[in-house]
């Protein structure tokens, strides 16, 4: 089956000063020569504890952030050399969701307006747009009541479905996920994660859904891929990550506390 991602060698930087008032700079590899692909039509989950670089890696993914090195290939075009002209025609296909769904809606736009983002930039035609709007926020369990909203007047739950239709309007056909569910009650987290199965098989989504919870991981994913200090460690069938574990720290995370405690509610 095609890999409608694969990212090859990827490589990211910072520059931080190594204390307060100090001139020495330091500097920080939040990603070192990662690689993996996601076959389309699957799950790939990203694991690992806060820090690892996960986020840092959708951010480059989307082109939030450029690599030093490696490059990303979407649909086997090179998407690391595209200027952003070039890149728009393809962002419509790459959409991503955030962990905060508050701090990821503007509060001056109407729920409406926040869903239309992605389309703004086309010339699509208003009766187009409004329709799209209305089939995706009943999609995504809201109605046509919230449309008038603005993001404080909504729940989290409600924000992050939001943030899921604002994803999907464009008609995306990779998705990252990133923490989506990591900031809501074990219910609401439920309900989300739910959805994101049933609108994976409407509109034959690709996910790469990127966690720190073992548990939430292992009911979503197809593959998952474990990160640590920005390389990846461990690949594998979600079964076997979880049954048959092989690098040190993947068997670390399985007996965390963390996931003992998970795994027992």
């Amino acid at each position: 089956m095609l890999a409608i991602l694969r990212l090859v060698n990827i490589s990211k930087s910072y520059e931080n000063k190594a204390r307060v008032f100090s001139a020495k700079v330091r500097k920080v590899e939040a990603v070192k020569s990662v690689s993996f692909s996601i076959k389309q039509g699957e799950t790939l989950g990203l694991v690992g504890e806060s820090g690892c670089g996960k986020s840092t890696l959708s951010k480059l993914i989307v082109k939030l952030l450029q690599p030093d090195s490696g490059d990303i290939f979407f649909k086997n075009i090179n998407i690391t050399q595209l200027k952003e002209k070039k890149f728009r025609s393809l962002r419509r296909k790459i959409q991503i969701v955030f962990q905060d769904p508050y701090a990821s809606l503007s509060p001056r736009l109407k729920v409406k307006e926040i869903i239309a983002e992605p389309l703004s930039a086309f010339n699509y035609e208003k009766q187009y747009i409004l329709k799209r709007i209305q089939e995706i926020i009943t999609q995504v369990g809201l109605n046509s009541g919230h449309l008038e909203a603005f993001p404080h007047q909504l729940s989290g739950g409600q924000r992050q479905r939001v943030g899921i239709a604002r994803a999907l309007t464009s008609f995306p056909e990779l998705v990252i996920l990133d923490e989506p569910v990591s900031s809501l009650d074990l219910s609401t987290q439920a309900q989300i994660l739910n959805l994101l199965v049933s609108l994976q098989n409407i509109y034959k989504l690709t996910y790469l859904f990127i966690s720190h919870d073992l548990s939430v991981v292992r009911c979503m994913s197809d593959r998952v891929a474990v990160m640590y200090r920005g390389t990846i460690v461990e690949q594998a069938e979600a079964s076997q990550i979880y049954e048959w574990p092989v690098h040190p720290y993947t068997k670390k995370l399985l007996l965390s506390k963390c996931w003992l405690r998970t795994a027992q509610k």
